[in-house]
């Protein structure tokens, strides 16, 4: 079993990475088809089945990003989001982090009394503790420059008495790092794909959650955000894509610039 590097595959997600070794994959960034938003060409697809082939794939330390939203169906969220992001801690994997991607607002999703719409979920799951972690530092600190100390509450060791020690103290850095809570515009350039996410929002979670030369999977690779970028990043990429004409729109973005 062999790893198809650098290839846009054309077919059934589950069935091609049925073909892929255990514990094989690095980094997953990908954003699946969900509700009724999100229809590609009539085809239908199998989460669980989907889920356990990540569980298998993914390497001890790996980390899936899984993008998501709900529709509003009779006045009510579905929840499918949730219940996804609850089934991949079913089957062993953890909930590192809840993020949001704050994007600028659309309609109501099925509800005229809801506030716009503004954002949707982006589940870091991962095997165990996340083997990489490179935090973005682009937070702007408002006590940028002064000097701080901090203090440390505990008890002795030799008398169990309470006690405050200082740390050295030290300079507020210029930018800390981001929140949990990360705002991109929608799409990245023109690629004739119904709901590309944008370019920056796929090239800071490969950063985020690898380094140069680890592979980076899109199960949904649609016009290929992920697999662009990854490329761009000195990442190895495999991208999966049921959707002919998708698949043909990635390739040719593969041999684009990059668009931020």
């Amino acid at each position: 079993m062999t790893l198809p590097i650098g290839e846009i595959i054309c077919g059934d997600n589950c069935e091609v990475m049925a073909t892929f070794p255990d514990d094989s994959i690095d980094l997953v960034v990908t954003s699946p088809p969900y509700d009724n938003l999100r229809e590609y060409g009539g085809h239908s697809w199998d989460f669980e089945g989907l889920a356990e082939q990540l569980r298998r794939v993914i390497k001890p330390g790996g980390v899936i990003v899984w993008v998501v939203n709900d529709a509003t169906v009779n006045g009510s969220e579905t929840g499918n989001s949730f219940r996804q992001a609850l089934h991949f801690m079913e089957l062993g994997l953890n909930l590192h982090d809840t993020m949001i991607w704050n994007k600028p607002p659309a309609g109501a999703n099925g509800s005229i009394y809801a506030y716009a719409q503004s954002s949707e979920y982006m589940f870091v799951i991962s095997n165990g503790p996340p083997k990489t972690v490179n935090r973005i530092r682009d937070r702007k600190n408002i006590t940028a420059g002064t000097m701080q100390s901090k203090t440390t509450g505990g008890r002795s060791a030799a008398n169990n008495a309470g006690c405050v020690s200082k740390r050295p103290t030290k300079e507020t850095p210029s930018l800390g790092f981001r929140t949990n809570v990360w705002s991109h515009n929608v799409g990245g350039d023109v690629s004739g794909h119904p709901a590309q996410f944008p370019e920056a929002l796929a090239r800071d979670h490969i950063l985020s959650w690898s380094n140069e030369g680890e592979i980076v999977l899109d199960p949904f690779n649609g016009s290929g955000t992920t697999t662009k970028m990854a490329k761009h990043m000195g990442r190895q990429f495999i991208g999966i894509e049921i959707n002919k004409e998708y698949c043909d729109i990635a390739n040719r973005r593969l041999a684009q610039g990059v668009l931020f």
